[in-house]
C-alpha cells in the first residue's frame, strides 16, 4: 500500500494518549534538548517520562525508539525514556565537522581561555519496548523487535571479507577460500550498520586513523569506493597507505555518513528567497535575529536533514509500517517516511511549524504518487489518497 501520513496539533502528550494500543511500528523523533534553544519556550527541558510512556504504550510490542538529544542532556533523555519502560539498546553518534562553539573567551592574562567546545556530536538514544518470548517470535506476530540490517548496510565496491586464524570469511569469497565464490556471511549488500553516523567533512575524516584497513599488505596505489546514494555518500574516504595491514578492508572512516540539512532539502515545497538569511561567516547573534520566515522559507532553527531520518526509519521500521515523530517540528521524519514507503503520523504544537512540515510532506508525496504514476501504479495512490490525512 503507498504511504500515508496523518499530521496531529496540539501537546503530544494529549494527542498520544488519543491513539490506540500497539499501533505503530517505530518512533524517530528530534525532541527538545532542554538547552532553551535560542531562547524557545518549547526547548526549557527534555519530554517529560510521561510522554515517552505513552509512545511505549502505542508501540507494538519490541517497536524501536530512537531520540535525538543535546551532549548536555542525554542522560536527563536516556534516564526518563528509561523510567517509562523503554529497553535501552544503544546509542548511535552523528557526528559533524560544521559546528560554531559559542563561547565566551577571556582576554587579559586569560586570553586563549573559553567556556565552551565546538559543537561536534549529537547522540541518538537507541531505545526499545519489552515483549516476551524470542525476537524471532516477535518478528513473526508483529514485525517489530529487530533491526533492518541489510536495508542499512553501507555501500561500499570493496570486498567485506575478514581474515580470522588465516582463514577468509564473509564477503565476497567462498568460506575458507582464496578465491571469488558463493556470497558467505551475507556480506555483499554493504558493511554492517554502525553506531556512528558522520557528515563527511573532512574535519571529522581527519579524526579517523589513515591506515587503509585492508586484510592483507597494499602498496598505496590501491582505489577507495567512493560511492554516492543521492546527496548521500558511502565508504572510503581515505586513500590507502601503502604498507597498512589491518584485518578489514576499507576506509577507517567507513561509516554511513550524511551532511547537515541543506538549503535544497529544508526549503523544498516552500516559498523561500535565493538569499540566505545569513551570511557564510555570520554569529550566534545573527542567526538568532535573522529574518528566517521571510528569506528562507524553513524558519525552524533544528532542521534535521531528510537523509539521515530516512537512514533511521529504515533501520527499525519493519516494510510498510507506521513511523510516529511526537516533535515533529518542520517534518523532516516524516517526508522522509513518505520518501521511503512507511506510514507516517506526526504531532506538533506549533502551528506555523505546523504549515511548513504539512508543505514539506505533501511536496514529498505528490513527487512519490508522480513516480507511481509514471509506473503504472495511479490506482493505489488514489486509494491512499482518499485516507484521511
Amino acid at each position: 500500500m503507498p504511504p500515508s501520513y496523518q499530521i496531529l496539533v496540539g501537546d503530544c502528550l494529549e494527542l498520544l494518549r488519543r491513539m490506540p494500543d500497539c499501533s505503530v511500528d517505530s518512533v524517530v523523533t528530534d525532541p527538545p534538548y532542554g538547552l532553551s534553544f535560542m531562547g524557545k519556550k518549547w526547548d526549557y527541558d527534555v519530554p517529560t517520562t510521561e510522554v515517552w510512556a505513552e509512545c511505549l504504550r502505542v508501540l507494538k510490542p519490541g517497536g524501536h525508539l530512537l531520540a535525538f538529544a543535546g551532549t548536555r542532556t542525554q542522560h536527563r533523555m536516556a534516564v526518563r525514556i528509561e523510567d517509562a519502560g523503554f529497553e535501552i539498546r544503544d546509542m548511535i553518534a552523528w557526528v559533524y565537522g560544521s559546528g560554531f562553539p559559542k563561547s565566551h573567551n577571556l582576554g587579559g592574562s586569560h586570553a586563549g581561555w573559553g567556556t565552551a567546545l565546538k559543537p561536534a556530536l549529537e547522540p541518538i538514544t537507541v531505545a526499545r519496548k519489552p515483549f516476551s518470548g524470542t525476537v524471532a517470535a516477535n518478528v513473526i506476530a508483529h514485525g517489530t523487535g529487530a533491526l533492518n540490517i541489510d536495508r542499512s548496510r553501507v555501500s561500499t565496491g570493496e570486498d567485506t571479507a575478514r581474515i580470522s586464524n588465516g582463514a577468509i570469511k564473509g564477503g565476497n569469497f567462498a568460506s575458507g577460500g582464496s578465491a571469488p565464490g558463493p556470497i558467505a556471511g551475507g556480506h555483499s549488500a554493504g558493511r554492517w550498520p554502525a553506531n556512528l553516523i558522520h557528515d563527511g567533512s573532512d574535519e571529522v575524516v581527519a579524526l579517523f586513523p589513515t591506515q587503509a584497513g585492508a586484510a592483507a599488505q597494499v602498496t598505496g596505489n590501491e582505489p577507495t569506493a567512493n560511492g554516492f546514494s543521492g546527496s548521500v555518500k558511502y565508504s572510503g574516504m581515505r586513500e590507502r597507505v601503502a604498507g597498512a595491514f589491518h584485518d578489514d578492508s576499507g576506509s577507517a572512516a567507513r561509516f554511513f555518513y550524511c551532511a547537515k540539512t541543506s538549503r535544497k532539502d529544508r526549503n523544498e515545497g516552500l516559498i523561500s528567497s535565493d538569499s540566505p538569511a545569513v551570511g557564510r561567516d555570520a554569529t550566534m547573534r545573527h542567526c538568532e535575529t535573522a529574518e528566517w520566515s521571510i528569506r528562507n522559507g524553513n524558519s525552524h532553527p533544528t532542521v534535521k536533514p531528510t537523509d539521515l531520518m530516512a537512514y533511521l526509519l529504515r533501520l527499525v521500521t519493519p516494510t510498510g509500517g507506521v513511523a510516529l515523530d511526537p516533535f515533529m517540528g518542520s517534518g523532516s521524519t516524516g517526508k522522509a517516511a513518505i520518501r521511503e514507503g512507511f506510514h507516517f503520523i506526526g504531532c506538533e504544537i506549533d502551528e506555523q511549524y505546523v504549515a511548513i512540515a504539512r508543505a514539506r510532506i505533501e511536496h514529498e508525496f505528490s513527487r512519490v504518487a508522480e513516480e507511481a504514476i509514471e509506473s503504472d501504479q495511479l490506482e493505489l495512490f488514489d486509494a491512499a489518497c482518499a485516507e484521511p490525512q
